[in-house]
Parts: C-alpha cells; structure tokens; sequence
C-alpha cells in the first residue's frame, strides 16, 4: 500500500472511536484493535507509537496500520499538541510529519532534542532531495521518508528504530574553556552561551573530537558535508572563519590553528 498525503486510503482494519478528553488534559487514546478483539498482541510488551500528521485520512492510514500490527497508538494533527505529547508521554518511537500547523516538524525535533527527550523520531515530508533528509538528521531525527511512501517501509523502519531503542545522551566534550554538548546541541565558552548553525556545531564537533590532531580538509569536507559533496572545497576555509568569528575573537583566544599544506587543529586555550 502506498500512502501519499491527502490522496491516502486507510488499510481495512476497523478504527475505533477515540475516547474523549479534555483538550487540555490526557492525549486521546487510540485503542489497540487486537487487544480490543481479545487477539494476543505481536508485541509484549506493548510498543507506545506517537503519529504526527496534520493529513487527517493518511494519520488514519498510518494509525489503523499501526494498530493492525499490535501497537499502540497515539495521533496529534499539529506541531504543539505532538510536542506536548512527546514531552508527556512515553513513547517507544515518533512518527513526524514536517509541514505541521503551529509548528514545523523539524523545529518539534529539536525542541525534543534540546529538551533531552531522546526517543527516536522517524520524519514524514513531501519534500524529497539530499538537503531535506540532510536536515532532518541535522535536527535530531533518527530516519527520514519521502512521501508518497509505502507503509511495508514505514513499519519495517519503524521497527528498526524500535528495536534500536532510544540513543544514549552523548557526552559533553571540552576543550579548555570550551564545551560542546552534542545532544543539546549547544555550545559555550567561558560560561558564556554561542549560537552555531546546524553546519558550524557539526565542524567543531569534528574538530573537538579530533582530540588535538589535524583535520586535513578532505577528512573534514567528507565528514561534514559528505563523501558525494561536489561543491567548491574552500568552502571549509569560509566555515572556518565563521567559528573563529563566534567561538574564538569575541573571547580574545586563538584555538583553531592553520597548518599549512596539513589543515586544521583546534587547541586548548588554557
């Protein structure tokens, strides 16, 4: 079956009606249809799947799907009510539409992420292309599905991510006065709190983890752009500049070395 957006069909299996609820209190249950039937569920124990999409009919595809396969299932159909589920409940995985009323999915993710909820987040969206999935892992999403897609995919990438589980916060890294905390994908120095983009954070990350050794520009084009980036390499050069812009002269230090003909180094400032 392949589901596309408002042109989606719902699998076959009878949906029940939600239980009602205060808008403003517990997330409207979506009853598991096996256990409703006295079925013996395919998964003991029960897997608790959160589904945000705004779609109305391909939300029910996916749900009754979901359902017919013995998980039990939440639906939210904008960006807040999702978040505000995700942040309540306990969830084994997040289904995550991107173009949501509210809210952007990418911006739900990382407000997940920097919030240090780390259940894992599989993306829905209509856009396809290598920057679209680039930013959907950049923001903390575990995979990434273009629709239309079919639901045999879904399930089986859901799964994965199940059986995977949610990943370890990762540690933060320091070097001298400088700390990076990958997870929350934040940054400071001298106590004091640095805004990166997406690409800065994952440049110094590689620096950092580099633990003092050089980084010569192809590890780091490969590494942080990707093996197939075809672009112009100086672009690391630019990137460059922009940490020592934010990470390096406002605080009077000088940690990330040039070495000429090898690359680049960061160093402890103290």
């Amino acid at each position: 079956m392949l589901l596309a957006g408002s042109h989606a069909t719902p699998v076959s299996s009878p949906r029940p009606e939600p239980a009602t609820a205060s808008p403003l209190c517990a997330p409207v249950k979506v009853l598991s249809v096996r256990a409703a039937e006295g079925l013996p569920d395919r998964h003991n124990p029960v897997v608790r799947v959160l589904v945000v999409e705004d779609e109305e009919l391909l939300a029910a595809a996916v749900a009754d799907g979901l359902i017919a396969e013995g998980f039990d299932v939440d639906v939210a159909h904008d960006g807040p009510d999702g978040l505000w589920r995700a942040r309540e409940g306990s969830y084994d995985a997040i289904v995550l539409d991107v173009l949501l009323p509210g809210m952007h999915g990418y911006k739900v993710c990382r407000t997940l992420r920097d919030e240090g909820v780390w259940t894992p987040i599989l993306i829905l969206t209509a856009k396809d292309g290598e920057y679209d999935e680039a930013e959907a892992l950049d923001t903390g999403a575990d995979d990434f599905l273009s629709k239309p897609f079919s639901f045999v995919v879904l399930l089986a990438r859901l799964r994965a991510l199940i059986r995977r589980g949610a990943p370890p916060r990762p540690a933060v890294l320091s070097v001298g006065t400088l700390e990076l905390d990958p997870g929350a994908r934040r940054c400071r120095r001298k106590e004091t709190d640095v805004r990166l983009t997406a690409r800065e954070f994952a440049l110094l990350e590689y620096l950092v983890r580099k633990d003092g050794n050089v980084a010569s520009k192809t590890e780091i084009l490969d590494h942080v752009w990707g093996i197939d980036f075809a672009g112009d390499p100086n672009v690391v050069e630019v990137y460059v500049g922009y940490l020592r812009k934010k990470i390096d002269a406002p605080f009077g230090v000088e940690t990330i070395k040039t070495v000429r003909g090898a690359g680049y180094q960061l160093l402890p400032d103290a």
